[in-house]
């Protein structure tokens, strides 16, 4: 009886276990799988937004978007920090670009909902749910061994202040000029599509057509 009692016990053990690893397998697959989908997450729910606010403003947060992400490639060039594994990416890990784009688009969606819906327990909910997410997916980058904490939370604070940078930036100057001159309407118009198409034409080549 004392022997049956053993094996019964090592045998929940063992399947107690074998669901630990399988949970925690599955746990793994999943960050990997969001990680590797977040840019396009990301750029989906921008452009969604975009398509919902269709104004100049959403057109000027569009080229900001674009241009902190010129901003992290520099700044990755001038600082040439090491990721964490240089064995998985070779190119400077900080700060972390993936941040820095999630953290500007987070900046823009929290900004937009409270220019459109006030502040109120709702919106300031949906906005620590947004910011949430925001680290979250920045997080992955972390989890997958991509960035250090160091070069996210840089990431995430330099996409925070471009986005509330450029947004002041709009309110306090352009704004006012695009409403009242011709000429600098059709200036950012022309110069928001170079930048967009640039962007696209990237996208197509290191995100389409990447190996990895």
């Amino acid at each position: 009886m004392a022997g049956e009692g053993v094996t019964v016990e090592l045998g929940a053990f063992e399947q107690e276990a074998l669901i630990h690893g399988f949970s925690k397998s599955a746990s793994a697959g999943l960050n990997a799988t969001l990680n590797r989908l977040s840019k396009w997450l990301v750029a989906a729910v921008f452009g969604i937004i975009f398509l919902w606010r269709h104004d100049a403003g959403a057109l000027w947060a569009v080229s900001g978007s674009i241009l902190n992400a010129g901003l992290s490639t520099v700044l990755k060039r001038i600082l040439n920090q090491e990721r964490p594994v240089s064995t998985i990416r070779s190119d400077p890990g900080m700060p972390s670009s993936h941040a820095q784009s999630i953290f500007y688009i987070v900046m823009f969606c929290i900004v937009s909902m409270v220019e459109y819906f006030g502040l109120n327990g709702i919106t300031a909910v949906i906005g620590a749910l947004i910011f949430a997410v925001g680290s979250y997916l920045s997080w992955l980058r972390v989890s997958q061994q991509l960035h250090t904490t160091s070069q996210v939370a840089v990431g995430a604070a330099l996409g925070c202040s471009f986005s509330v940078f450029w947004f002041w930036l709009w309110d306090a100057i352009v704004l006012d000029a695009f409403i009242s001159l011709l000429w600098f309407r059709i200036l950012v118009v022309l110069g928001t599509a170079t930048i967009c198409v640039s962007f696209l034409l990237y996208v197509i080549r290191y995100w389409v057509l990447e190996k990895n």
